[in-house]
């Protein structure tokens, strides 16, 4: 039976505080598992993608964000696998661009790969977007298509040079890879700030089969750190964009970088996040296995109040911190799902 629509407002407008007292205030939404590249570390070469039908409408993504944001969320972020590839999916994001119009949402942005944005940079700006991460390893093409196992780099780098056209701020993020990229991490952050773009480093992340062993990969950011400070001045920055990164001020280049490293300091003290996949399942910690299901309830009723005690009851379970671990002991994914599948 319906609840009358004060009592979905009613059930929408109470704020999401976890056990630990944390308020969540940040979204991140998979709205594809499938991608375009098969970046190594993330994907496995012959990946399995779950069938349209398991997926969540985009109608059904909207109304999702938006009990979400009626919720308290100030800041969404549509992620994949690479978001772009959904078909008609920038009539997701002019739908959501209307909380923005609105005041109930602060931020919209998202995560890509950049081989999408030549064709879509403009209508992001159009929608209110204002600006992007973009995933980027390197700047090499042999070692791009490597990473990729068959990308061009030279459409990650039109796009975004387009994103800049149409006024969006670029920051890249760069996956730390043993042996493969790390040499080459000065070069990646000369090259970014040079642009007026941020770069972010990340750990590698134990999560999913991929085929491969992640401690041949995982090179840990305080390592990277302490390299890079023999060619720059770093200098610690309390400033923070409502994720997991860490900053620093570079003063040769005038830039920002950040380190996400959940591997050797993470980051759950200050967690104000969670994730839905493009199923409808959420996830309140991207290194437990916890899942609540978010579509049998917004299926079930045209009405949101069986969606707000839904989403109640998953963020009263939000654990403390996570469960990554790599080491010569645990070359095995602590998490089963891969990241395309969690959403970024």
């Amino acid at each position: 039976m319906n609840g009358s629509p004060a009592t979905s407002r009613d059930a929408l407008s109470s704020a999401m505080t976890d056990p630990f007292g944390r308020t969540i205030s940040y979204l991140r939404v998979s709205v594809t598992d499938r991608c375009d590249l098969r970046c190594f570390y993330c994907m496995s070469e012959d990946m399995t993608f779950l069938p349209k039908a398991d997926l969540l409408t985009l109608e059904e993504l909207d109304r999702l964000c938006s009990a979400f944001i009626a919720k308290g969320v100030k800041k969404l972020r549509l992620t994949g696998g690479e978001p772009l590839v959904r078909r008609n999916v920038m009539s997701l994001v002019r739908s959501l661009s209307r909380h923005l119009v609105s005041g109930a949402l602060g931020e919209l942005t998202l995560t890509t790969n950049g081989t999408q944005l030549a064709k879509q940079a403009q209508e992001l700006a159009d929608c209110g977007v204002r600006r992007i991460n973009v995933s980027l390893d390197t700047l090499d093409p042999r070692k791009f298509r490597e990473i990729t196992r068959w990308g061009e780099i030279d459409k990650v780098l039109e796009g975004i040079e387009a994103a800049r056209a149409a006024g969006l701020a670029v920051k890249i993020n760069a996956v730390a890879l043993k042996n493969l990229n790390e040499d080459e991490l000065p070069d990646l952050l000369r090259w970014a700030h040079g642009k007026g773009m941020g770069l972010t480093l990340i750990e590698v992340m134990p999560m999913g089969e991929i085929g491969s062993g992640r401690i041949d990969q995982y090179l840990p950011l305080s390592l990277v750190r302490a390299r890079l400070a023999q060619q720059f001045t770093l200098t610690d920055l309390a400033e923070s964009t409502g994720g997991p990164a860490r900053y620093v001020g570079v003063a040769e280049t005038g830039g920002k970088l950040g380190f996400i490293t959940p591997m050797t300091h993470n980051f759950c003290e200050s967690c104000n996040r969670v994730r839905i996949t493009c199923t409808g399942t959420l996830h309140t910690c991207l290194g437990h296995e916890d899942a609540s299901d978010l579509r049998k309830p917004l299926r079930a009723s045209d009405d949101d109040t069986l969606l707000a005690a839904s989403i109640d009851r998953a963020i009263g379970l939000k654990p403390k911190g996570h469960d990554f671990i790599i080491d010569r002991r645990h070359d095995r994914p602590s998490v089963s799902r891969h990241m395309s599948v969690t959403g970024g």
